[in-house]
Parts: structure tokens; sequence; C-alpha cells
């Protein structure tokens, strides 16, 4: 949970880091820039995953994860530390990504320890409940850092909060590194490692013995295509994604938002041991299959509740006031300079929330209409914020009108899904893979599904976003994606609830064979 904590602090302070650390060229650009070193701790999680996975399958399980809480309790503390942007320029933002990265190395050894050391020690009728309480912590640490930002905004003024008050939460980590430390030096090694390490029977070379032998590699690829990949952009669109989809597009206040998805995570959670308790009976790999089904399915209809729950103004004003741009210079806003009348346009709606279509026409003038009158506008475009103001479309959402109930339910639902597709897995990974390679053949798939499928959701669905004018674009990607995964996993996966983890190697189709000892 302190893990989760300190790399998710991250993401609840984004909008504000991106200020602090990054160039101020315009809202956009930082926002974007933030949400892309978030995404960097994500995208070097796999090569952790063949570090401490090597490790944790060469010296044993409880050394390697006693090391990642070090390397990261270190760095999230060193964030709270780092020079802004306004006192050291470049170096600034350099720092903070190479500490993402620290960080990011650090959670590619985490989960794949923390899962094989309970499902080793667990009864084998109750792997799946027993690991889905460590699928809870995430969910949990995520809540904590949302609470202790928005504690720490409640007692500051927005103004101290902006200029010192941000780095309290990752200084504060330090008090929960020490106990994290504390409880980790007082495991017990997994019973299977050191059954195995006994007989001589521990692998001497992981990596290759993993990635190697295709036998091996095979269901590697088939976990991260059929499972971890679908598993986790539902994950981080229904805790991630629709946070910044409440702040940044719906424009609600910081502290509501927040507020509002901590409630629907905490109703939620409780789901994901039920559904860890149900793989036990029914088996994981129905429940997973029907949680990226599901998803994939309502994502949209659940988006456009939540915009019509929070922000009701956008609606109408999208219903009745459409709004299209064409002309010459359109191109894409991601590396846009503002330097045509197009993109400064479509820049001040995108950082507005505010949805539009657009077509680039060589040759024509800018135009823009809303409900197909064009508006008259000069070189600057002066008039386009009081149009969008006249058309009803709102500056932010008003809190009066927020439908509370109405929101936390629809963020409950996001977090049911979330919770068929997470509380198997752990199990579900660990009965899949031989325990002398389990930790390197666990973790490099987990950590590419929500490293890189995953954690890179945010940043892929905000550009989507930025280059369509559409503000549920982004939610084609998970979409797809959990899809893809939901096929390829019913086609492909076989059912593990009822293996025996020191017989298990991998199947041939649903057949258990019983491996001779050194494939143990």
């Amino acid at each position: 949970m302190f893990e989760w904590y300190d790399f998710y602090v991250y993401g609840a302070l984004a909008t504000v880091l991106g200020h602090v650390f990054f160039p101020p060229i315009d809202e956009n650009f930082a926002f974007f820039a933030s949400l892309a070193a978030f995404g960097a701790g994500f995208a070097v999680r796999p090569f952790g995953a063949l570090v401490f996975g090597w490790l944790g399958d060469y010296i044993g399980r409880k050394y390697a994860f006693l090391l990642t809480i070090l390397v990261m309790g270190t760095s999230t503390a060193l964030v709270g530390l780092l020079p802004t942007y306004e006192q050291i320029g470049i170096a600034a933002p350099i720092l903070l990504i190479l500490l993402r990265l620290a960080q990011g190395l650090a959670l590619g050894g985490e989960y794949g320890g923390a899962a094989i050391f309970v499902a080793e020690h667990a009864p084998p009728n109750r792997r799946g409940f027993h690991t889905s309480w460590i699928q809870t912590t995430a969910t949990l640490g995520f809540c904590i850092s949302l609470l202790v930002v928005l504690l720490c905004r409640s007692v500051l003024s927005p103004e101290e909060f902006l200029e010192w008050g941000w780095r309290l939460p990752f200084i504060a980590s330090i008090v929960l590194l020490a106990l994290s430390v504390y409880i980790r030096v007082r495991l017990h090694e997994s019973p299977l490692f050191m059954d195995l390490k006994a007989r001589g029977q521990t692998s001497k070379q992981p990596i290759s013995d993993a990635l190697l032998r295709w036998r091996n590699l095979r269901w590697m690829l088939l976990a991260l295509f059929g499972a971890t990949a679908g598993q986790a952009v539902i994950w981080y669109a229904g805790q991630f994604y629709v946070l910044f989809f409440l702040q940044s597009t719906l424009k609600l206040p910081h502290d509501t938002a927040t507020m509002l998805v901590a409630a629907g995570l905490l109703l939620g959670t409780p789901f994901v041991v039920l559904f860890g308790y149900l793989s036990d009976i029914i088996g994981r790999k129905p429940i997973m299959i029907a949680g990226c089904l599901l998803a994939a399915c309502s994502f949209i209809p659940v988006f456009k509740g939540l915009t019509l729950a929070t922000n009701p103004a956008l609606v109408r004003a999208m219903q009745t006031a459409p709004i299209e741009i064409s002309g010459d210079g359109c191109s894409g806003l991601l590396w846009h300079n503002e330097t045509t009348r197009c993109d400064l346009a479509r820049a001040q709606l995108a950082s507005g929330g505010i949805p539009y279509r657009w077509t680039a026409v060589p040759g024509e003038l800018l135009t823009v209409k809303i409900n197909n009158v064009t508006l008259p506008l000069d070189e600057t475009l002066t008039g386009l914020t009081e149009a969008l103001r006249a058309a009803g479309y709102p500056e932010r959402a008003d809190p009066a009108q927020i439908n509370h109930p109405m929101a936390i339910a629809l963020l409950t639902l996001l977090m049911i899904f979330v919770a068929m597709v997470y509380g198997p897995i752990a199990a579900f990974l660990v009965e899949l893979f031989p325990t002398r390679v389990r930790f390197t053949s666990l973790s490099l798939p987990y950590h590419l599904g929500n490293g890189w499928f995953g954690g890179m959701l945010p940043v892929i669905a905000f550009a989507m976003v930025l280059e369509t004018g559409d503000i549920y674009a982004g939610l084609w990607y998970p979409i797809v994606v959990a899809t893809a995964s939901a096929v390829i996993g019913m086609l492909f996966l076989s059912e593990t609830h009822n293996r025996n983890l020191m017989r298990v190697t991998h199947p041939v189709g649903s057949v258990l064979t019983t491996p001779p000892p050194a494939d143990r």
C-alpha cells in the first residue's frame, strides 16, 4: 500500500507538478508533459521486472522486495526536495523524470514479489481470496494519496500549496518507508522457494530460462495479451483517467473530483476480494473475460453519464450548440507552436474542455461555427470566449448542479469492472508459471501490460482527445485493448485455479502434466 501511495501521489498532483517543473509554454503542454513524466515511470517497469525477477528467482522473494521498497521510498522523498523549473531551469524536469524512472524500476519488482510471496504461503483452494487482498492495496494506496493531497490543500491557501505545500505528501512518505522496511525485514522466505533451494533446484539463469525457452515464453506472451493488457487498461481508465477526465475535461473543482473518485474507489474495493474469492470457486478465466467485455461495452455510456451527472450545462451546450472548425493551418495540437489561427482556436477549446469537430481545408480562412452560425473573429480570436459563454458552454462545472449520488454510483461501477479483472489476476499469474522461474515469468508480462498498455493510457487518451476534439475519443484505446484481450484469453488461455504450484509446468491444451523434478 505504501509503495502504491508513493507512486500515485505523483498522479494526484500531475496538474500541479506540470506547472512547477516544466517550461511555462501553455497549459496543455505543461499538463501533457506532466502526464508523460508520469508515464515514464510505467515505461521502465518491465526492466525492473527483469532485474528484480532475476533477484527473486535466484536469491529469494523476500530480499527482492525489501530492496524495492528502499528504492521507491527514497525516490519519492527526493521528489519533495527537488528545486523547481523557476529555480534551476531544464534540470528540474530532468531530475524529476530520473526519479520517476527509479520509482518505476522499483515497482517492477514489487508486485511479483508480493503476489508470489502470498500465493506460495496460501492454502491451495484459497489463493484467489488471499492474493486479492494484495490487489486492494493499490486502490487503498491511491485513495490515501488522494486524501493526503486533499488534506494539504484544505489547510493551506492555493498560493501556499502551489509554492511549497505540494512537497508535503512526498516528504511525509519517509515515515511510511521506515514502517515498511521494519515489516519486511521480519518476513520469512517463501516455503516453496526454500524447498527448491534446499534441493538445489533453483534456476541459475532465471532470465534466459524464462525468455529463451519457447514453452515458457509462449505463456508469457499469452498472459500479456490475453490477461494483463486488458486488466491494465480497465484499471487505469477506472482509477486514473477518470480523475483526469473530471478535473481537466469536465472542469470540476480539484477537491470535489478527488472526493468523488475516492468514494467510488472505497465502495468498489470490497468487490476485489469478492471476485478473488469467487475465482477460487468458478475459476479465474471467466471472471476476467467477463470484466473485460463488460468494461469495453460500458466505458462510453458511463463517461457520458459522468458528464451529465457532474457538468449538465456542458451536455446541454454540446446538444444545442455544436462547434465546427475548418480552414487552413490546422495541424496536430501536441507539437503545435500556436502560429496559426486554427491551432489557436483549437488550443483554446481544448484547454477549456470544450468538444468540437475540425476539418483542415487548405487555402481557406479559419471558420468557427457554433450551431451552424459563423463567428466574426479577428486575428487574435477576440470574441471566441464570449461566444462560447453565450452559447451556454460553462467555464467551470457548477458545484450546485453536481448529482453526487449518480456520480459516485458510476465511479463505483467502474471500480467493479476493475475488481473483476484485477481480483483474480495475481493468483492466475502465479499458477500459470513454474516455481523456479515464477518471479521473472510473472513480473515481465504483468508490468508490460500495466506499465505500457495501462500506464500510458492517460497520455494516449489525452492525445486522442486533443487531436480529435472529441472528449470521449480517448476511451477507444481501452475499449479496443480490453476487447482484444478478452478474445485472446478466451481462445488461448487455460483455467488455472486447480493447479498445484509445485507440480505444474505449462499445460498442453488443458492437460495437467507432472514435470520432472528439475522443472518444478
